[in-house]
């Protein structure tokens, strides 16, 4: 009977511990933690921010839609290595260019080699595939035809545009 006892009070005191916490963060145990980072926008409720959600187009799952540009192996070929050099450079421009305007959210190359043969792919901050395609056809790649593009809706996280803010404060160089 005593170990029933004493088996049922050690139970019944580790369930407490687990329902009994104090909540902390940025290193100050009990205290809520303050971050010096988009205090402007932030009005929370349990965690949901309308403010923000409002600011960058989300519906009630916190998602939006965007359009993806796949940019595939083109059909020019260029021996011109300057010429090739300039062409990349004005790609890069653009992508920034179009960054700027926050008509871009995500851009990069691909590390591998595939059999679609895709280079690298553009998230584009637009749901209409027109404007995305107008957007990727001022690349000066693309217009060379070093690259050609696939189109494709895509329904993503609202926040997605926020990482290029960040990725600003992470790059010592940009390529």
């Amino acid at each position: 009977m005593m170990k029933k006892l004493i088996t049922l009070l050690l139970i019944s005191s580790t369930l407490m511990s687990c329902v009994i916490y104090t909540r902390g963060e940025d290193g100050k145990p009990g205290e809520d933690g303050k971050s010096s980072q988009n205090n402007s926008i932030v009005e929370k409720t349990s965690g949901f921010n309308q403010k923000l959600a409002d600011s960058l187009g989300a519906d009630k799952y916190g998602m939006k839609p965007y359009i993806i540009v796949m940019l595939t192996t083109g059909s020019a070929k260029i021996e011109d290595n300057a010429k090739m050099d300039e062409l990349m450079k004005g790609h890069m421009s653009n992508i920034g260019k179009l960054a700027k305007e926050g008509k871009i959210t995500v851009a990069g190359p691909f590390s591998e080699k595939n059999n679609r043969n895709y280079r690298g792919m553009f998230i584009f901050n637009t749901k209409s595939k027109e404007e995305a395609e107008s957007w990727v056809k001022t690349d000066p790649a693309v217009a060379a035809g070093i690259f050609n593009y696939e189109i494709f809706p895509w329904y993503g996280s609202a926040a997605l545009p926020l990482y290029l803010k960040y990725h600003k404060e992470i790059a010592k160089e940009n390529p």
